[in-house]
C-alpha cells in the first residue's frame, strides 16, 4: 500500500463534511476517506462534520475527530425536518450553518471534502466556503449514482449546483468506476466542469479498522447475514429476512441498524425468541469483519454496504430501495449487470424467494453454488487512490497560504 508524504510541510489539515439526513451512508464514506488520509506522513489531522450521532460509535482512524451538526430527517415522501428540535427547517439550517463555520473558521482547513452537496444543506456552507476562499482547497465527492438519470439532472439544475462548483471548488471526486456507471454524465456538466472531475473507482477496497485486532465472529459455525443500512426504512427486509428458511446448517445474522424503530426491533427479537437459527443486532461497528465470514449476504443497495461486500467477496442479493429515490436500484442493476451481484425488487420481496436464493448462494443441501466475485475489470481500489488526490491539493493551499503571509 502506498504511502504519500507531503514535502516538508506539518501536520495539514483535513475536514469532511456530510449533510446525513438518511441513513449512515454518508458519514460511514467520509470515515473511509479519513482512514485513507491517514496513510499520508504525517497523518493530517481530520475533522469530520455530521448531523448523525451514531458517528461517534464508528470506527475512525488516529486524528480524526467528529462534530456533531443538529440532525434533520427525511419523511417518507422525501421532505426534510428537524430529527429532534421542534424548529422548522430554515431554523434549523442556520444553527448548522453557525456552527459549521465556527468549527471550520478555528480549524482552518487546508482542503475541505464535501459530500455530494456542493452548497451543503439549504445553502449551509456559504459562509465557510466564502471564508476558505483564497485559503484553502476545495472538493466535491460524488458517489456513483445520484439518481435515475432524467431526476439526477432536473435537480442539480434546480439547486444552481454547478453554479457554487464554479465558484468556490477545485476539483469533483467521483467515487466510482465509469466504465459501470458515469453519474457525471448524466448531469450534463459543461465541459469546463467536466474537466474537473477525477474518477477515484469505488471505496471499497482497504477501509480503515481498529489497530488492536477485529470484533469477534457473531457465531461460531457457517452464518448467512441480512444488513439493512441504517434501518430507518428496512423494516419490510428485516421482517422478510427474519422470517426466511435459512440454509442447512446455517445461522441467519440479522444487523437492523441504529436507526429502526425500538419497537420494530422488538419485534424482530421477539422472533428470534422462536427461531434458534435467527441471531438478531441492532448495531455492529466494522461490519467488514462480519462479511468476510458470511457464506452469502442479503442487503439493501446503498454505496457503503455494497462496496464492502463486493470488497469482502461472499455473494450478495440487493434487495434496493425504490421510493423516494430509485438510486439503489440503478446501482444494483449496473452492477448486477457487471457480475457482482444479484437484485430483487422490493416488490418482489418474500422470506420464500430469500430462503431460495440463500441455499443456491450458499451452496447447502447439495444445490449449485452461485458465488460471485468482484470482476476485475471493475475499478475498487477508491481508497488507495486517494492520497495521492489529496496532497497536491494540500501542498497548494499551503503555497497560497504562504504567499498571502508575504503579501500581508
Amino acid at each position: 500500500m502506498t504511502v504519500q508524504s507531503l514535502s516538508g510541510l506539518g501536520r495539514a489539515r483535513v475536514a469532511l463534511y456530510s449533510h446525513d439526513a438518511q441513513g449512515l451512508g454518508h458519514v460511514r464514506r467520509n470515515l473511509a476517506i479519513a482512514g485513507a488520509l491517514a496513510r499520508i506522513r504525517p497523518a493530517p489531522d481530520v475533522l469530520v462534520l455530521t448531523g448523525a450521532p451514531e458517528a461517534s460509535a464508528l470506527t475512525r482512524p488516529p486524528g480524526c475527530d467528529i462534530v456533531g451538526l443538529p440532525g434533520m430527517a427525511k419523511d417518507e415522501g422525501g421532505q426534510y425536518r428537524s430529527r429532534h428540535l421542534s424548529v422548522p427547517v430554515g431554523e434549523l439550517v442556520r444553527l448548522r450553518s453557525a456552527t459549521i463555520d465556527a468549527a471550520l473558521r478555528a480549524f482552518d482547513p487546508d482542503l475541505l471534502i464535501v459530500d455530494r452537496h456542493p452548497w451543503g444543506f439549504g445553502r449551509e456552507l456559504v459562509p465557510i466556503l466564502e471564508t476558505l476562499a483564497g485559503r484553502g482547497r476545495v472538493v466535491l465527492g460524488l458517489r456513483d449514482v445520484l439518481d435515475e438519470p432524467g431526476r439526477a439532472r432536473r435537480e442539480w439544475a434546480r439547486d444552481r449546483a454547478s453554479e457554487a462548483i464554479e465558484r468556490w471548488y477545485d476539483q469533483i471526486w467521483y467515487y466510482g468506476d465509469p466504465r459501470v456507471h458515469d453519474a457525471t454524465a448524466d448531469l450534463g456538466l459543461p465541459e469546463r466542469l467536466a474537466g474537473m472531475v477525477v474518477p477515484t473507482g469505488y471505496l471499497a477496497r482497504g477501509r480503515h479498522r481498529r489497530p488492536h485486532g477485529v470484533p469477534p465472529r457473531p457465531v461460531s459455525g457457517p452464518f448467512v447475514l441480512g444488513l439493512v443500512g441504517g434501518g430507518a426504512d428496512g423494516w419490510a427486509l428485516a421482517r422478510a429476512f427474519a422470517t426466511t428458511p435459512m440454509p442447512v446448517g446455517h445461522v441467519g445474522v440479522l444487523v437492523t441498524g441504529p436507526r429502526m424503530p425500538h419497537h420494530r426491533q422488538a419485534e424482530l427479537r421477539a422472533i428470534a425468541r422462536t427461531r434458534p437459527e435467527l441471531r438478531v443486532f441492532e448495531f455492529v461497528d466494522e461490519v467488514e469483519s462480519w462479511l468476510e465470514g458470511a457464506d452469502a449476504v442479503v442487503s439493501m443497495g446503498g454505496y457503503n454496504t455494497v462496496c464492502e461486500v463486493i470488497a469482502a467477496g461472499p455473494p450478495l442479493l440487493v434487495v434496493p430501495r425504490v421510493r423516494p429515490r430509485t438510486e439503489q436500484l440503478v446501482r444494483a442493476e449496473r452492477l448486477a449487470a457487471a457480475g457482482l451481484l444479484d437484485v430483487l425488487h422490493p416488490d418482489g420481496l418474500d422470506p420464500a424467494v430469500l430462503g431460495g436464493w440463500l441455499t443456491a448462494a450458499t451452496g447447502a443441501a447439495g444445490s449449485r453454488s452461485t458465488v460471485r466475485r468482484p470482476a476485475t475489470t471493475v475499478d475498487l481500489d477508491g481508497l488507495e487512490r486517494i492520497p495521492a488526490l489529496a496532497l497536491p491539493l494540500i501542498e497548494s493551499a499551503s503555497a497560497r497560504r504562504e504567499e498571502a503571509g508575504h503579501v500581508a
